[in-house]
């Protein structure tokens, strides 16, 4: 188990149940690299990951 699994399975836990768009996660994603700018790296290769899953089905 990865240090980061616990962060995942507490989202899980405390919001899965929740419906957002990718509009408000995007706004919160931006959000959390205003308030901590050495995050930006790994967060901008998560949004563009995220971005690119479906690209990667259509092949």
């Amino acid at each position: 188990m990865y240090f980061t699994d616990r962060g995942i399975e507490e989202l899980a836990e405390r919001r899965g149940e929740e419906e957002v768009s990718l509009a408000w996660m995007a706004d919160r994603l931006r959000e959390f690299v205003d308030l901590n700018p050495e995050f930006e790296t790994p967060v901008e290769r998560l949004a563009t990951w995220l971005a690119r899953l479906a690209d990667e089905d259509d092949d």
